[in-house]
């Protein structure tokens, strides 16, 4: 019995440990040095919710049947980009329009099996 607390607890600490390390490879995410506790906490939670979505894909793979390999799926998508597209108008004033670039047939294929769509245009927010 206390060797499987044991394993389940090692097991859980690996989850845990490769949770930190997911966001700086696969989010492409260059570490960070914290010296305050709000920057320390929010860099766990950026690191907590990119192991949630590292699951949770690792999970939809398999359903969608795309094998159990989602780094692969994370690859290929992490092509799509969004892109600001300004405008100059007479007036002196700039339209601001930040779009998403349209999937290749490839990542297309792969968001359908995922359910997934993207969206045509990302609402931007001020700074």
């Amino acid at each position: 019995m206390a060797y499987v607390a044991l394993h389940n607890h090692s097991s859980a600490l690996t989850e845990a440990e490769a949770a930190f390390r997911i966001h700086k490879s696969d989010l492409s995410i260059r570490p960070i040095w914290h010296q305050k506790e709000d920057r320390v906490l929010a860099h766990i939670l950026v690191c907590f919710l990119a192991y949630v979505l590292w699951k949770t894909l690792a999970a939809m793979c398999p359903q969608a049947g795309l094998g159990h390999e989602p780094r692969r799926v994370l690859e290929e998508l992490s092509q799509i980009r969004s892109i600001d597209v300004i405008l100059p108008t007479k007036s002196g004033v700039e339209i601001r329009k930040r779009c998403v670039t349209k999937p290749t047939d490839h990542q297309a294929i792969l968001l359908h099996h995922l359910g997934l769509t993207l969206p045509s245009s990302l609402q931007q927010t001020e700074t």
